[in-house]
């Protein structure tokens, strides 16, 4: 099941728009042999070439999503204070 994409639009030296998308997909948690098993989320990239993807548990998902978000805050940290320094503050 698809979660969520981002779109991406970018233009090469040539000046030709191509695209690139960033799907999540997920795969429930299920019952295999009796057992409960972890679901699965896939991270896939499609553009003009070709795809590649990378299936990750539900432990290595919420690594990855802590690190983005700790290092998303920090960047707009870094431009907030690059423009109270800019405003003279």
């Amino acid at each position: 099941m698809i979660e969520d994409e981002l779109v991406h639009w970018w233009k090469d030296e040539k000046g030709v728009q191509h695209r690139t998308i960033l799907r999540l997909e997920r795969e429930d948690a299920s019952e295999q042999n009796g057992f409960p098993r972890d679901g699965v989320l896939t991270v896939r990239v499609i553009n003009t070439v070709g795809q590649a993807a990378i299936k990750l548990s539900p432990d290595e998902a919420l690594r990855l999503s802590t690190q983005l978000l700790a290092v998303s805050k920090e960047i707009l940290n870094q431009k907030r204070r690059l423009w109270q320094s800019h405003d003279g503050y």
